[in-house]
């Protein structure tokens, strides 16, 4: 016997949490949780474009805490994130000093782009940004810590991708 992947449940625009409640699919706690699902998703793709070793442990490290993250949202009510701890930020603060350690001072605003991977980055960047405000109203205030931290790492991961390609950041210019 297979499984079926549809339910038909969700078709009069309500999900389920994980504890069984059901919700309105336009709740804004389903909506954080779509975001982290997001952003974890665009981590997968930047993962695609990553041949360093020590650079696809760290993302896939994190793609499996949002994926935790995204769990804790789906259990109902406020509450403090058993999944994401303080050592979790702890790790994010280390591999970002690391990771601007083997960079050159930044001097100037950047565009996203550069190398492939260094795109990739930047509009997970984004991605997590968008999260972070979506798990504002409904998530644990160390998972927003989290998030926040998540955004400066990627941030310089992009600028560690461009480096390591040999590729130079995008600097802004003013047009006018």
């Amino acid at each position: 016997m297979t499984t079926r992947l549809y339910t038909r449940r969700g078709d009069d625009g309500r999900t389920d949490l994980l504890a069984g409640a059901r919700i309105r699919k336009d709740d804004p706690r389903i909506a954080a949780i779509g975001e982290v699902d997001e952003l974890n998703a665009c981590l997968g793709w930047a993962l695609i474009a990553c041949e360093d070793g020590k650079l696809r442990q760290l993302l896939s490290r994190v793609q499996h805490r949002l994926f935790e993250m995204g769990a804790e949202l789906a259990l109902p009510g406020p509450g403090i994130s058993e999944r994401i701890v303080q050592s979790d930020v702890e790790n994010l603060e280390k591999a970002i000093d690391e990771t601007c350690a083997a960079l050159s001072p930044l001097r100037e605003f950047i565009l996203p782009g550069g190398s492939e991977l260094a795109a990739r980055l930047h509009l997970a960047r984004c991605v997590c940004r968008r999260a972070e405000r979506a798990c504002c109203s409904v998530g644990d205030p160390l998972a927003l810590v989290y998030l926040n931290r998540l955004g400066d790492l990627l941030f310089a991961l992009a600028r560690l991708a461009n480096h390591m390609a040999g590729t130079g950041d995008v600097p802004w210019h003013k047009v006018h």
